[in-house]
Order: structure tokens, then C-alpha cells, then sequence
């Protein structure tokens, strides 16, 4: 039986769960709940902290998990390993100070960071010949400088408001791009590469979408330079011999730009469908 670490609160939580959903397991159903077993899929989930998953997993305890690039480097555990980005959660980490005070990366030498990566941080800074008094916080990191614990602070950015209001400006280069990973263990266990199918078929379905159109025949190469699918649009006769009716594979970001292309071509009767699952 597969043994998958999920994030049990957080902002990966519900996205996790959601996107599990969508691949055909069954989660818990109470909020408290901290193992759920799923017979049919021959899996059991173990709903835990998302700073102590890669901690689980790397470990062996555990065959697999979901958690943040940014919490598997913080927990710098050796066995525990990247196996697929999951297209949501992204963050990006970067430096911050008082303004004026900071240029680069070497200012920081000889001062004290808070962050609530001390792990990320350090290895970060060592890689860069950069030695820092690290201030460990579990939260609220932007307060630090102003609170007078730190000169510096290494956080999560997304607008920087949040820094700017604190008084602070993001300095120096990016630390890291994370978003939520599913991450292994040691050993190959057995279930992982069916998880793994079908985590990536809700990705897939998630980017894209199904457009159904009716063109004249003398125009499906032109329509195909426009849309080309995934591998190549599925092409049906119509009653009428100069029609086709046309079926492809589409970005979901671009399809109303497509639908536009296409229909000034000639194309018509445009649909689009949501896809709920795929394999590919």
C-alpha cells in the first residue's frame, strides 16, 4: 500500500486535496482526520505538517508526499527527492532591508537575517561565501528588523507590499522559485508511478481544453498552423463534402485567442469543452 504525506493546513492544503480528488482517490472527509485509508486505490494518506513532510519522506517513513520546493530544501534532507513539479503554490524568496542600506548579497556579511527558512538560507548563503548570524522565526519575519532582531530578512515575496509596508526593500538576487512538488523517498515504492500518471493527467486537463469547429476541408492546414494539438487534431467527414468537423487539443491561457483565429479563417460552430481528466 502506497503511504502519501499531505499537507494537513497551509496554503498547499486545499489544492493538494483538490487535486488528489481529481485523480481519483479518496481523501478525508473531516478536517481532523490525520490517516485515511483508500482500499480501492490501495493507498493511505497521512495528513501532516508541511514543514515536517520531506522530513517523513526522506526518512523512509513514508513513500511519497506533497510539499513546497522551498520546505523540502529548508528540511535538507538527503533521501528525500523531487520527483515532479505540480503547477501551484509558486513563491518566490527574497532578500529585504531597510532602504539604502543593502546593495548585494556580500552586504549581508557579519549581520543577522530572520527568516522562517533557516535551513534554505544557510545553505543559500554558504554556497555564496556569505556568513550570517541567522535568526530563526516561525512567522511575521517582515516585523524583525523593525523589532530590532534582525538587520535583514529573507522571506516569501509575491507584490512585495507586504515588505514595502513593513519598511523594508528587496535587495540582492532571488533566492529561490518554488511551488508545490510531489517528492519520494529512498526506495522506489510500489503505487508511485500510477500517482504519478495521474497527477500529471489533472495537470494536463487543467492546462487545456477541447475545440470542436467545422471548417471547409480546402482550409484544415491553415486551421492546423493555428491549432496543432498535442500530437494532431482528429479530422471527421461532415455530410457535406467540402466540410470537416475538427477536434483538438488547446492551451486553456490562449483558446479564446485560437477561437478568434480560427473563425476568421472560416471556421465555424466553435465549441470548447473542459477536460476533467487525460492521459497522454
Amino acid at each position: 500500500m502506497l503511504r502519501i504525506a499531505v499537507p494537513n493546513k497551509g496554503m498547499l492544503a486545499d489544492t493538494a486535496a483538490q487535486m488528489l480528488a481529481e485523480a481519483g482517490y479518496t481523501g478525508r472527509r473531516d478536517s481532523k482526520d490525520l490517516h485515511v485509508l483508500d482500499p480501492v486505490n490501495d493507498v493511505e494518506f497521512f495528513y501532516l505538517r508541511p514543514k515536517d513532510i520531506a522530513t517523513y519522506v526522506g526518512s523512509g517513513a513514508l513513500d511519497v508526499g506533497i510539499t513546497g520546493r522551498d520546505l523540502l530544501l529548508d528540511a535538507r534532507m538527503p533521501g528525500a527527492r523531487e520527483v515532479e513539479k505540480l503547477g501551484f503554490g509558486a513563491s518566490t524568496f527574497r532578500f529585504a532591508g531597510p532602504p539604502g542600506r543593502f546593495g548585494e548579497l556580500a552586504d549581508l556579511d557579519g549581520l543577522r537575517v530572520a527568516t522562517a527558512y533557516p535551513g534554505l538560507v544557510d545553505a543559500y548563503l554558504d554556497r555564496h561565501g556569505v556568513a550570517v548570524d541567522l535568526v530563526p522565526l516561525d512567522g511575521a519575519v517582515e516585523s524583525a528588523v523593525r523589532l530590532g532582531v534582525a538587520d535583514a530578512v529573507a522571506d516569501v515575496v509575491s507584490t512585495g507590499t507586504t515588505l514595502r509596508q513593513a519598511g523594508l526593500e528587496i535587495f540582492g538576487p532571488v533566492l529561490l522559485e518554488s511551488e508545490a512538488v510531489l517528492i519520494a523517498s529512498p526506495h522506489d515504492a510500489e503505487g508511485t508511478e500510477t500517482l504519478l500518471r495521474r497527477l500529471r493527467g489533472v495537470m494536463v486537463a487543467r492546462r487545456y481544453v477541447l475545440v470542436d469547429y467545422d471548417l471547409p476541408a480546402r482550409l484544415v492546414d491553415e486551421a492546423v498552423k493555428i491549432a496543432p494539438g498535442i500530437e494532431s487534431p482528429t479530422i471527421s467527414p461532415l455530410r457535406d463534402p467540402e466540410w470537416v468537423a475538427v477536434r483538438v487539443m488547446t492551451p486553456r491561457a490562449t483558446v479564446n485567442q485560437v477561437m478568434d483565429a480560427l473563425y476568421a479563417i472560416g471556421a465555424r460552430a466553435i465549441l470548447v469543452t473542459a477536460i476533467h481528466n487525460a492521459r497522454l
